[in-house]
């Protein structure tokens, strides 16, 4: 059928509204640092001609006429084409509010709840609460399934939908509807907002002892400057006249961030010129990252803390720690993603997050969907409460061997803590342990 000039006018302004989306400049690096290059529009496929039908057929036919909106329509389009990728929790679009509280919590600081969040199997999921938040104070766990926002069944929705729903000012309420893992039924969980101001980095002295803890929450603008700044600490104590003689470093419940942040971090443990990531592209092309520069712990023996919530930068680093033979890995099997990010972004305020590599381990391996192993597995509940650099503080040598984290036992006692054997039934030696 022949179509209409009407149509074809309406067609053409769609065409140019969606280009100036798609052909906007190529924004820094999210995940890689800023590449050269823009996007460039491809020779149209010929299964794109479907799309045009049935856009045609919701413009000529749908019978709430205020309901149609461009924008919406467009953004919907880009997201169903991202998540047809497989990338999923990954690769995504951001709204420009979505741009700007993405920008804001690698910056350290933003108003909500204080949770990290995915989508996974096309349900939004706690990956993890920040410590100390009113998510964690709240008792939202890792695992966690939102299923409504104030009321608001969130099915359907994009996982940035549902975060913008989420945020919101500071002394303001959110109820979410959520499902824990292994719940029969949801609960209602009302949490206060507040402005979250992050130090990606803490540290304490394990009381009694002479290690060090030392957790990172995630990879953000300036985690590499503030672990350095926390090793040089820890490097001129001595507890009774003696030095620090071992490091748990913390990476569960990590999401990730900037790979830069991750090369800065492994640069600090590993031998300078010792492989921390690979890099593979579409072509197959490879990039080599090594560590390099000063680096202030890489003499003493280092155990790493590791579950499903240690994602992405924090794969890096455990990856990197465990194929070089610099430390031991305890805990549970990471997230499983494998891609590194670049923002591209659009002309009016969005962008792309793509997954535009694939990491590779220093040996090789792929970690997309499957995950870093531990050298020892300890399995934990997800309402396991997690030792601490604030607890640490707290705690006495006695309290602390009762606690219910045997991942953090288990880690101590590998490191040389003194302390006796922690028994559990879901304790276990992987073949590979080193």
């Amino acid at each position: 059928m022949k179509m209409g000039l009407n149509r074809m006018a309406r067609r053409l302004i769609v065409v140019v509204s969606v280009l100036l989306l798609i052909t906007g400049s190529f924004g820094f690096g999210h995940m890689t640092g800023a590449r050269s290059g823009s996007l460039l529009a491809a020779d149209e496929p010929g299964e794109f001609g479907v799309f045009w039908e049935a856009w045609d057929l919701v413009l000529d036919n749908f019978v709430d006429r205020d309901e149609i909106n461009f924008q919406r329509m467009t953004y919907g389009a880009i997201e169903g084409m991202l998540a047809t990728l497989g990338d999923e929790g990954h690769t995504t679009f951001l709204s420009p509010e979505s741009v700007e509280m993405h920008r804001s919590s690698l910056e350290g600081a933003f108003e909500g709840i204080g949770a990290y969040v995915s989508m996974e199997d096309g349900m939004v999921t706690i990956v993890a609460p920040i410590d100390g938040s009113p998510a964690e104070s709240a008792g939202i766990l890792p695992g966690d399934i939102v299923l409504a926002v104030d009321g608001q069944s969130v099915e359907g929705m994009s996982l940035n939908e549902v975060i913008s729903l989420i945020r919101g000012p500071a002394n303001t309420e959110v109820t979410l509807n959520i499902l824990h893992v292994d719940a029969g039924e949801p609960e209602d969980i009302t949490v206060v907002r507040q402005k979250i101001e992050l130090d990606s980095v803490r540290w304490a002295i394990v009381p009694d002892t002479t290690v060090a803890y030392v957790s990172i929450s995630q990879f953000a603008a300036d985690t590499g400057e503030e672990l350095e700044t926390a090793l040089r600490s820890i490097n001129q104590m001595e507890i009774n006249d003696e030095p620090v003689s071992g490091l748990i470093l913390d990476l569960r419940n990590n999401p990730g961030g900037f790979l830069r942040e991750a090369i800065r971090v492994g640069s600090q443990f590993l031998p300078n010129g010792a492989t921390i990531l690979i890099e593979s592209d579409a072509d197959k092309n490879t990039n080599v990252y090594r560590s390099r520069g000063w680096g202030y712990a890489r003499n003493i023996p280092v155990v790493v803390l590791i579950n499903e919530g240690t994602a992405s930068a924090g794969e890096i680093t455990a990856g990197a720690i465990k194929e070089n033979g610099r430390g031991l890995l305890v805990g549970e099997t990471t997230f499983g993603t494998g891609t590194v990010l670049n923002q591209f972004n659009l002309s009016d305020g969005s962008a792309i997050l793509l997954g535009v590599t694939n990491w590779l381990t220093p040996e090789g391996n792929l970690i997309k969907g499957q995950g870093v192993e531990p050298d020892v597995v300890v399995e934990q509940t997800p309402s396991t409460v997690l030792m601490d650099a604030g607890a640490l503080e707290e705690v006495s040598l006695e309290e602390l061997l009762i606690s219910e984290d045997l991942q953090f036992l288990r880690a101590l006692e590998s490191i040389g803590g003194a302390l006796p054997k922690v028994e559990s039934a879901t304790t276990t030696e992987s073949k590979d342990s080193r």
